[in-house]
């Protein structure tokens, strides 16, 4: 009783407050509690890095003089690429953690205070987005190291940023959603796999134009494809075109069905 009461005084607004205001500070609280497990768990941000870093290193040096990037630098087109290589894989962790914080009662024991149980869902969401954020720094300054030089200006770079962050908070509700589907870690780990591997079958490697005619009409016309030309465009002050709005579209539609649609897999399950 004694803890409930406590969690109680961490998570009430002052006064009371609305429903609306203490839910949001229930998610402030859980949202804490997965952004310190980022500092106690530092191997899912060095895993995170460290496959699109090898990526990185293997395609400039062992396999970049044999692609045809079709104008920039092979480091210039490949690293736009990497970076949203490294936002998929914070689904992963996520997924795997919305499926063990389910099973594993901790769902439950909120569910006996007056909390908003939902906001597990939303805290790992942030920790996701954390995660991808230190994941984009750390890469683009290996991206650096390997020869990147972009172009832009200061508005191009807040709009690929912007890009990046609504890619990385669409996948977080997709990872939230599969984790509330697996029934158990291994299948909670197959789940987030289809979007790691998304982006390999995009244009992160090798211009559209050099791939076989059916492939290129997929690669052209899946999602990741659009984040990456925008993102690429935008860091190489080059023409967006479309592509920006096409990756709006995609993936601030992809949120706007994943939330109610997790909200709902949740009131189901623990209602």
């Amino acid at each position: 009783m004694t803890t409930a009461t406590t969690y109680e005084e961490a998570v009430r607004p002052c006064g009371g407050g609305s429903r609306i205001a203490w839910a949001f500070s229930d998610a402030r609280v859980l949202a804490g509690r997965y952004v310190r497990h980022i500092l106690r768990q530092p191997e899912e941000i060095a895993t995170a890095i460290l496959i699109p870093t090898v990526l990185m290193l293997m395609f400039r040096y062992m396999l970049g003089g044999a692609v045809d990037a079709g104008g920039p630098s092979y480091a210039n087109f490949l690293v736009p690429g990497i970076l949203a290589i490294g936002v998929t894989l914070i689904s992963v962790s996520t997924t795997v953690g919305v499926f063990l914080d389910m099973q594993e009662g901790f769902v439950d024991r909120l569910r006996s205070m007056s909390t908003l149980a939902t906001s597990v869902v939303i805290g790992h969401i942030v920790a996701a987005v954390m995660r991808a954020l230190i994941g984009l720094v750390v890469l683009t300054a290996i991206g650096f190291a390997v020869g990147f030089r972009p172009s832009a200006g200061v508005l191009q770079y807040l709009a690929a940023f912007a890009l990046l962050m609504l890619f990385a908070v669409a996948v977080g509700w997709i990872s939230a959603l599969f984790g509330q589907l697996a029934r158990s870690t291994e299948g909670a780990s197959g789940l987030a796999l289809t979007l790691t591997f998304l982006p390999y079958a995009s244009n992160v490697f090798a211009p559209t134009e050099t791939m076989s005619p059916g492939l290129r009409v997929f690669v052209e016309h899946q999602p990741v494809t659009a984040v990456i030309d925008a993102v690429r465009a935008l860091l190489l002050d080059q023409p967006v075109g479309n592509a920006a709005w096409i990756a709006v579209l995609w993936w601030g539609g992809i949120i706007a069905l994943a939330v109610p649609l997790s909200n709902r897999l949740f009131r189901r399950r623990f209602s």
